[in-house]
C-alpha cells in the first residue's frame, strides 16, 4: 500500500533550479534559523509572476547567474516536520550563464557552490530538506518534462482561456 501525501489547502508554492556542470550541481549555502544549510537556488513564487519567471528571478537573486530553464524536473510536495507547513516545489533543469560576481546575493545567502552528488551526501545533515537530494537523483535518472508541462493560463474578459507563451517570458 502506498502513502499519498494529501494536498493541504494552501501550500507554499516554490521553484528550484537544478543546474549541472561536469557532474557538479549549483547550490547555495544559506543561513536559516541560525544554521548554515545547503539547497538548490530556490524560493517563493511572487504575486503576479509565472512559475517560469519566478525560477529565473530566484536563480539570479540567489546566485548572480542567469538561468535558462530547459525542462521541468518534477513537482514535489513536502511537509516540514517541525512546523507542519507544506511546500509545493516546481524544480527545473537548465543552464546558467552571464555570471555577475559584483551582484550582491539575496538576503540569507552566504555563498554559492558547485557540488557533486557525493559532496551533497557528505553534507546530508546540512541539507535544507530531503528535496535537495531527491531532485539531484531525479535529474541523474534522466527525468525531464517539457517546459510547456507548466501552463500559465490567463482568463480573458470574454470567458475564454488563453495560454501565455513561454517564448514571451
Amino acid at each position: 500500500m502506498s502513502i499519498i501525501a494529501r494536498m493541504p489547502l494552501k501550500p507554499e508554492v516554490t521553484v528550484a533550479v537544478l543546474a549541472e556542470d561536469r557532474g557538479r550541481f549549483l547550490t547555495v549555502e544559506e543561513r536559516i534559523k541560525g544554521r548554515n544549510v545547503f539547497n538548490q537556488p530556490a524560493g517563493h513564487v511572487e504575486d503576479g509572476e509565472t512559475i517560469i519567471e519566478a525560477v529565473i528571478r530566484e536563480a539570479r537573486e540567489e546566485t548572480a547567474w542567469r538561468f535558462a530553464p530547459e525542462a521541468l524536473l518534477g513537482v514535489y510536495l513536502w511537509r516540514y516536520p517541525d512546523s507542519g507547513r507544506y511546500t509545493l516545489r516546481f524544480a527545473f533543469t537548465g543552464t546558467v550563464h552571464d555570471h555577475d560576481p559584483a551582484q550582491p546575493l539575496d538576503r540569507g545567502i552566504l555563498r554559492t557552490h558547485w557540488l557533486s552528488r557525493s559532496e551533497l551526501l557528505e553534507r546530508r545533515p546540512q541539507l535544507r530538506s530531503p528535496l535537495v537530494l531527491r531532485c539531484v537523483d531525479d535529474y541523474l535518472t534522466g527525468r525531464r518534462l517539457p517546459l510547456d508541462s507548466v501552463a500559465c493560463l490567463d482568463v480573458q474578459a470574454a470567458g475564454d482561456v488563453q495560454a501565455v507563451s513561454l517564448q514571451s517570458l
